[in-house]
């Protein structure tokens, strides 16, 4: 069965997220707050992405060194939650240095897309 690949990747201002369903298929690109509001937050959204597409979702957590909010619901739930029959997620260091994004619309998701590439696809 395919998979659906997302990328998950906190910053200071916003969490950025990206779900391929192949690497040349953008299916979704999203800018949310840093911090989601309820503690259930991100293992709801990856299992709404995989019964709206049908398909699981292998995410990954994608954090720079340079994130100061790993006391967040976001890293919270991360460590707790590994998925289940719907999505898996997975911690991934960033180690691709970041492009300053351009200043219309949602900007550049290519740093997030080829770390889900190379991560969640393999």
């Amino acid at each position: 069965m395919e998979s659906i690949w997302m990328g998950i990747a906190p910053g200071t201002a916003t969490t950025r997220i990206v779900a391929l369903g192949s690497p040349s298929e953008t299916i979704l690109k999203a800018r949310l707050c840093v911090d989601p509001v309820h503690p259930r937050a991100l293992g709801t959204l990856l299992e709404a992405i995989a019964l709206w597409q049908g398909q699981p979702v292998r995410a990954a957590l994608c954090v720079d060194d340079q994130v100061h909010g790993s006391d967040s619901n976001l890293f919270r739930e991360a460590f707790a939650d590994h998925g289940g029959a719907l999505y898996s997620l997975t911690w991934v260091p960033a180690s691709v240095p970041r492009r300053r994004a351009p200043l219309d619309g949602l900007g550049s998701f290519r740093d997030l897309e080829r770390r889900v590439i190379e991560e969640v696809a393999r």
